[in-house]
């Protein structure tokens, strides 16, 4: 059986080092294992437009910025197919179908669903389209065969939404569609990145990101002003490392090389902790620390996007290329689904028997 990943971003925004360490990373690294056969990587135009419907021009500009950012990470269009939603008609389709196996109150007891209505205030007049994208989620999923879905731990209950939208078809129908398994970011500090607020979601809404082509001013300027333990007032106080946005993102990023290079006096992470814990280490000294990595980790990104754009007719033929060879894919398993469903009918020699 072959190892297919799907995976991908809504574009609404430049992305930020929360999708970064949430599954950007965990993309890159799948992608040069040499473990999948085929990768394709979404960008969500579709699903964005369910909450931004009125606004379609965001969500046009926002698809060359996803992309840009897909190639600085290190997605390389030579190993991974990047294409774009609306270009792959197939995965309508497939959603239609799908929606006759789920019921309403299932999708409302979607705790991702509800978070995010409660995030858009969507309580009173929530777009039906917004409403379904679990099972828009389960038609791009399964359209390529996915084996392997790389995602951040608050979309957990997608996958499991897609599981049960697998098994319904397959008993109803017969086996077609692949169930997919889900992978984590293995590191731990990565499962949810705060926002720089101290908020429990980076979110682009939220004004609460750093991103990846912010330029090292704007870095700065954002940890310089990131929340930290509220209780620790004086440099002398003891702190709390446990649930600070500061220490939260140290564990997402710090290497033991920055820790050589920009705190040589400390032998590790876990002594700099320690002496926040006991008191004597003031925010100051740790945020500039935290300054120096981010710096180190994202510039190499940014440099890769300006790149990048001084390319863009390539990344418009790279898009256009990734599409292509993805819908030939999602037209495959739309034909599968839909002989298994018996509506074939002009394929099929026995319809009028």
């Amino acid at each position: 059986m072959k190892k297919i990943i799907l995976t991908g971003d809504r574009p609404t925004g430049r992305l930020h080092v929360g999708h970064y360490v949430g599954s950007l990373q965990e993309r890159v690294k799948l992608q040069n294992s040499g473990d999948y056969d085929e990768i394709y990587i979404m960008i969500a135009d579709a699903q964005a437009l369910t909450d931004n419907a009125e606004h379609p021009e965001k969500v046009r500009q926002n698809i060359m910025n996803v992309a840009l950012d897909y190639l600085a990470c290190g997605i390389d269009p030579a190993k991974s197919n990047i294409f774009i939603q609306s270009m792959v008609p197939e995965l309508t389709e497939l959603t239609f179908y799908y929606m006759n196996l789920v019921t309403v109150s299932r999708v409302q007891r979607n705790p991702t669903v509800k978070a995010e209505i409660q995030q858009r205030n969507f309580e009173a007049s929530i777009p039906v389209g917004f409403f379904c994208y679990p099972i828009s989620q389960a038609a791009d999923i399964t359209a390529f065969r996915a084996t392997t879905v790389p995602v951040g731990e608050d979309q957990l209950p997608m996958l499991e939404q897609c599981k049960e939208i697998v098994h319904k078809f397959n008993s109803v129908y017969g086996e077609t569609l692949t169930e997919p398994d889900i992978i984590l970011p293995s590191n731990k500090a990565c499962l949810r990145l705060p926002g720089i607020d101290g908020k429990a979601k980076m979110s682009k809404s939220l004004g609460n990101c750093i991103y990846l082509s912010d330029e090292a001013e704007d870095i700065k300027k954002k940890v310089m002003s990131m929340f930290t333990d509220p209780n620790h007032l004086r440099v002398e106080d003891p702190g709390q490392v446990e649930g600070n946005p500061v220490f939260i993102y140290l564990d997402a990023f710090c290497k033991q090389e920055y820790v050589d290079e920009f705190l040589p006096d400390y032998a590790n992470l876990e002594e700099l902790k320690e002496h926040y814990k006991r008191g004597g280490l003031g925010d100051v000294k740790v945020k500039k620390f935290l300054n120096n990595v981010m710096q180190a980790e994202l510039a190499p990104i940014r440099e890769r996007r300006k790149a990048w754009e001084k390319r863009l007719p390539d990344v418009y033929d790279i898009l256009k290329e990734g599409s292509k060879v993805a819908e030939a894919k999602a037209a495959e398993t739309l034909r599968d689904v839909k002989n298994s469903m018996k509506i074939n009918y002009f394929e099929d020699p026995d319809f009028l028997k």
